[in-house]
């Protein structure tokens, strides 16, 4: 970010921003994303907005362009779930989402350390410090927009070079404890077993079959963790654990396959007399709709570069989704092979990744100029 001429700060919670001033004190246009990845991840998602943005800047400056508006790149913390357990760390924190600074002062990695006791020894959280103080306000940004790879194969199947997001879904996780006796896997009987891990898969096609009756192509549903204890082939688990994600871009909707699947999980138990130790409900964020400024700015740059573009929605939820909450917002999607992603062999072009560069110069400048 310095040596693209921009000014550094980082606040408490490990969010960076580097901001190019503007001519005049009117509301920032952010752009960026974020870098951290689930494990065994490709290195496109997220990156490509970061990277891709603070080229934008470069871009902008080397043609001679003035911002009126300030341009601003932000390094999101955490947008992955992978360390808290909770996603988007840096863009909730910032939006003030509710009960978010209570969480994470609560919140504790694998090995027992604290979200704060992480920002204090990154150097984020300085004594005396509230995680609060990083919460932006509406009126600090007049809009936000944030390049990211599709992870999905519509752009690439259609031969399209740009999508333009209208709207994101947004998750409802869930996670999910059954206990049972179990008892060694010869001695105990089909008839008097309570089978822990039978409930929890029993539950998991349950999630599949209330997601397609919502009657959506946009309602989907996935149990991503599905754990047994202990885990040995001669014995009948006893406890089983799931996690559980459900997207929408309709809130109602997705509240209503959420409220199916815990009905199908207390039948589950009673029915298999095992018991339901916890249907827990981690997040159940609502789906966020595109500023309608920042979308126009995006397809009209699109259409002046010449890219060929579609309207879409983004199934996968971003930062972008909580930045909603604060400023109007849009992003630009890039194709990426065969829809990859959260995975090794997640890739894209340098000639996709040119294109989504230049449309976000463009809609950054339009943005900015923007009277």
């Amino acid at each position: 970010m310095k040596s693209a001429g921009l000014t550094v700060r980082e606040d408490a919670i490990g969010n960076i921003f580097g901001r190019w001033q503007g001519t005049e004190d009117t509301g920032v246009v952010g752009t960026g994303s974020h870098v951290d990845a689930i494990p065994y991840a490709g290195k496109y998602d997220g990156v490509v907005g970061v990277l891709g943005a603070i080229e934008a800047i470069r871009a902008l400056r080397k043609v001679g362009f003035t911002p009126r508006r300030s341009l601003e790149v932000i390094m999101f913390t955490s947008e992955e779930p992978t360390r808290f357990g909770f996603g988007c760390l840096g863009s909730r924190a910032m939006a003030g989402s509710r009960d978010i600074y209570e969480i994470l002062e609560g919140a504790v990695d694998k090995d027992n350390i604290s979200f704060s006791e992480a920002a204090r020894t990154a150097g984020y959280l300085k004594e005396g410090e509230e995680l609060k103080s990083v919460a932006g306000s509406n009126g600090t940004y007049s809009g936000f927009v944030e390049l990211h790879i599709e992870q999905g194969p519509t752009l690439e199947n259609e031969g399209i070079a740009i999508g333009i997001v209208t709207a994101i879904a947004a998750p409802a996780s869930l996670k999910v404890d059954f206990k049972g006796d179990g008892g060694h896997a010869g001695a105990v009987l089909m008839p008097f077993r309570n089978d822990a891990g039978l409930a929890a898969a029993e539950l998991a096609v349950a999630v599949e079959k209330h997601v397609l009756a919502s009657g959506s192509i946009d309602t989907v549903g996935t149990t991503g963790v599905l754990e047994i204890h202990p885990g040995a082939v001669n014995s009948i688990p006893r406890e089983a654990h799931l996690e559980i994600d459900v997207r929408d871009i309709d809130g109602d909707r997705r509240d209503m396959v959420v409220e199916k699947i815990h009905q199908s999980a207390k039948e589950i138990s009673n029915r298999r007399n095992v018991k339901l130790q916890t249907f827990e409900i981690v997040n159940q964020d609502p789906p966020a709709q595109s500023g309608a400024t920042v979308v126009e700015a995006a397809t009209s740059a699109s259409e002046e570069l010449g890219f060929k573009s579609k309207h879409m929605i983004s199934r996968a939820y971003h930062d972008s989704l909580f930045m909603s909450r604060i400023t109007p917002m849009g992003m630009i999607f890039i194709p990426c092979h065969k829809g990859y992603s959260h995975r090794p062999d997640e890739y894209s072009s340098m000639e996709d990744i040119v294109r989504g560069v230049q449309v976000l110069a463009l809609t950054l400048a339009k943005l900015s100029n923007k009277s």
